[in-house]
C-alpha cells in the first residue's frame, strides 16, 4: 500500500459515517428498539451511534420519526474533483435499474455526464468478477460452509458479533472492491472512482477499511445524485440514452436482488456440491448465523444480504419513490441475460480479501452491580420487571446491563420515568397550601388537590363526579373559558364557606380548560380588619388630642401673640400620619 494510502485511510477511519443530529432527537427511543445489535447509546438524552459496535446498516436512520439522520457526505470531495478537471469514473451499482425513475437506462448515463464524469461504468463488470471467485471456491469444495461478502454490514456483523464464523466467510472483496481495482487498471491510477449506489454501509468500507483502501475515492448514494440533478435543473426524462462503457456484464445485474448471486453462479454449467440458500434482512441474517454457531449445517452456500430484499431497497436508495415488489421486477426484467459474463477479463485484479476477529468487548457487571442499577430503577423484585421494551432493550436487566456500560440511562426506564412523575406530581398538588382545580368547558370538575377537597367537603372521587357551580358561584370562571383572558390575583369571597380568598384562572387552550388556584387569605384579612378597626380607634383618639390641643393652643397663642395655624398644620399632619401608616 502507497504511504498517501496508508495515511489517508487511517484519518477516514475515524470518521463517524453516520448518526443523529442533536437538536432533532426526541428521546423516543425507536432507534434504539430497532437496532438488532444495539449500538446505539443515549447520554444526556441524546442517541449517538457507537462506531465500533455500529454495522452500518441505516436501519435505525430510517426509522427515525424525527428525521435527525445525519451522515458523511463525499458529494463536495466529488465536486472538488470535477471543478479540478480530473478524469472522474463512475461505478454504477445494478441497483439503479430498479431505483431510479427513467424512460431508458442510458438516461441515467447521459445525466451524469452532464454533472462532468467522465465515464459511467456498472459495478456488475465486478460482480462478474467475484462470481468467478465464488465459482473457485465451490468447485475447490475446500470450506465446510461459505458465506458471501459482498454486503460491507453483514461483513461487520460477524467480525464483530459473530466471529467464530470468520472461516466460512468467502476471502473476497466485494463487487465494488473489485470495480474499483478493476477500472484503475483499464483507465490508469490517476483516475478518480467514485461508487454511485444505495448503501450507507459502502462509505465505511471504501474509506474507513485499510484491507481494500485506494479501490475508491469516493461514495455517493442515490438520494445524493437525485438532490444534484435537481439543483443543477437536470431531468432524468428529458436526457437522450448514451450507452454505458462496459461489456454487458449481464446475469451478474441480479446481483442487488435477493437471490442474484446465486443465480449468477448457476449460469455457469460448472457443477458443485453445495446447497444454496438466499438470506436477506439482518434479523434472519443472524438467525442464520446463530445456527451455523452450533456446527449442525454443512456444505452450503449463503448468500446474505442486510437490507430486506437486497440492495434495491438500501438506505439511501431513494426509496421514496418505488416498494420492494416494483424494484425487484424493474431489475428483473431489465437484466435480460441468463448467461455468465465470460468477456471481462479481471485477471490482473486482486480478489482476495481476508477477514478477521473484530469481536466487540464490553464490561460484564457482576450480579451485585446488576442489583445496583436495577434499584435506581425502581425494580426491586422479578415482579417489578415488566420487560416492556420501551427503552428499547428485551428486558428490565439487558438495559440495566447497558446502563452499567454507559450506553443507557436511568430515565429511559418508561414505567419508572411515569412512576416518578406521578409521585412528584401528586407531593407538589398535595403539599402546595392554595386550592387547585381543573375546570372543563362543561363546568365540571376534572382535579383537584387535597386542599380543595377540604374546602369543598368532598373526596377527590366525589369531586370527579361533581360540576363547580354544585360548590361556589362560578361567574369568574365562566368568563374566562369565554374569552380566554386569565384573571390573576382577583380577591373574592367563597360564600358558601365564608372564605376570603385570592383567585387566579388560566386558561389551558389544549385541554380547553382552565386552571383556578384559590390562595386562602381568611386568617390575613381578620387581621386585617382587626388592624383596621384598631387603627380608627387610634385616630378617633388621636383627632380628640387635636381638639383638645387646638383649645389650649389657641389660649397660649392669644397670650404668646401668635396664630394657632402653624400648631394645627403639625397636629393635623400627627393625625393623617397615623391614618395612612399602612397605605405608605
Amino acid at each position: 500500500m502507497h504511504k498517501y494510502e496508508k495515511e489517508r485511510c487511517g484519518r477516514r477511519a475515524k470518521v463517524r459515517v453516520i448518526d443523529f443530529k442533536d437538536a432533532s432527537c426526541r428521546h423516543c427511543y425507536k432507534c434504539v428498539r430497532h437496532c438488532e445489535v444495539k449500538a446505539i447509546s443515549v447520554q444526556n438524552e441524546q442517541a449517538h451511534i457507537m462506531k465500533d459496535h455500529c454495522i452500518n446498516c441505516g436501519h435505525c436512520l430510517e426509522v427515525c420519526p424525527q428525521n435527525a439522520k445525519k451522515f458523511a457526505s463525499d458529494i463536495d470531495r466529488v465536486r472538488g474533483y470535477l471543478r479540478q478537471g480530473m478524469k472522474v469514473i463512475i461505478s454504477l451499482a445494478p441497483s439503479y435499474l430498479g431505483v431510479l425513475e427513467y424512460e431508458r437506462p442510458g438516461q441515467v448515463v447521459a445525466a451524469l455526464k452532464k454533472l462532468g464524469f467522465y465515464a459511467v461504468r456498472e459495478t456488475a463488470e465486478g460482480a462478474a468478477l467475484v462470481t468467478a471467485e465464488y465459482q473457485k471456491l465451490l468447485q475447490a469444495g475446500e470450506m465446510s460452509n461459505i458465506i458471501t461478502t459482498c454486503c460491507p454490514s453483514v461483513n461487520d456483523l460477524i467480525e464483530k458479533y459473530y466471529p467464530e464464523l470468520v472461516p466460512l466467510m468467502a476471502p473476497v472483496v466485494s463487487p465494488m472492491i473489485a470495480h474499483g481495482r478493476l477500472i484503475r487498471q483499464i483507465y490508469g491510477d490517476d483516475v478518480k472512482v467514485v461508487f454511485l449506489g444505495p448503501c450507507i454501509a459502502k462509505k465505511e468500507e471504501a474509506e474507513g477499511d485499510e484491507r481494500v483502501s485506494g479501490a475508491i475515492d469516493a461514495i455517493l448514494t442515490f438520494e445524493e445524485i437525485v438532490k444534484w440533478w435537481e439543483r443543477e435543473g437536470i431531468n432524468l426524462k428529458e436526457c437522450p440514452s448514451e450507452p454505458l462503457g462496459n461489456l454487458s456484464p449481464k446475469v451478474n445485474q441480479l446481483y442487488p436482488v435477493g437471490g442474484g448471486i446465486i443465480k449468477s453462479i448457476r449460469a455457469s454449467s460448472v457443477e458443485d456440491n453445495y446447497y444454496k440458500v438466499s438470506v436477506d434482512g439482518l434479523t434472519a441474517c443472524m438467525e442464520l448465523f446463530d445456527e451455523l454457531k452450533k456446527n449442525e449445517i454443512e456444505n452450503c452456500f449463503f448468500e446474505v444480504n442486510v437490507c430486506e430484499g437486497g440492495c434495491i431497497k438500501g438506505p439511501a436508495s431513494d426509496k421514496w419513490q418505488r416498494s420492494v415488489v416494483r424494484a425487484k421486477m424493474d431489475v428483473e426484467d431489465q437484466a435480460v441475460y441468463r448467461e455468465e459474463a465470460s468477456e471481462i477479463d479481471g485477471s490482473g485484479v486482486d480478489m482476495e480479501k481476508i477477514f478477521m476477529d473484530r469481536r466487540v468487548t464490553d464490561m460484564e457487571p457482576t450480579e451485585e452491580q446488576m442489583e445496583e442499577v436495577l434499584h435506581a430503577m425502581g425494580k426491586y423484585t422479578k415482579e417489578d420487571e415488566l420487560n416492556c421494551g420501551a427503552c428499547g432493550y428485551p428486558s428490565c436487566r439487558a438495559k440495566a446491563k447497558a446502563v452499567f456500560q454507559k450506553k443507557a440511562e436511568i430515565g429511559m426506564c418508561l414505567p419508572h420515568a411515569v412512576a416518578q412523575a406521578e409521585s412528584m406530581s401528586n407531593i407538589v398538588m398535595d403539599v402546595t397550601p392554595s386550592m387547585i382545580l381543573i375546570i372543563d368547558k362543561e363546568l365540571r370538575i376534572r382535579e383537584c388537590n387535597k386542599k380543595a377537597q377540604k374546602m369543598l367537603g368532598v373526596s377527590r372521587e366525589e369531586a370527579l363526579e361533581r360540576y363547580i357551580f354544585e360548590f361556589i358561584e362560578p361567574e369568574d370562571i365562566v368568563q374566562v373559558l369565554d374569552t380566554k383572558e386569565q384573571i390573576i390575583r382577583k380577591k373574592v369571597s367563597l360564600d358558601a364557606s365564608e372564605m376570603m380568598v385570592v383567585e387566579s384562572i388560566i386558561y389551558i387552550d389544549h385541554l380547553e380548560s382552565v386552571l383556578v388556584t384559590y390562595q386562602d387569605v381568611t386568617k390575613e384579612e381578620k387581621a386585617r380588619e382587626q388592624h383596621y378597626h384598631l387603627k380608627m380607634e387610634t385616630v378617633e383618639m388621636a383627632q380628640k388630642a387635636i381638639d383638645k390641643q387646638m383649645m389650649v393652643a389657641q389660649e397660649i397663642a392669644g397670650l404668646l401673640g401668635e396664630t394657632t395655624a402653624e400648631t394645627k398644620v403639625t397636629l393635623s399632619k400627627l393625625r393623617d400620619s397615623i391614618l395612612f401608616e399602612e397605605e405608605e
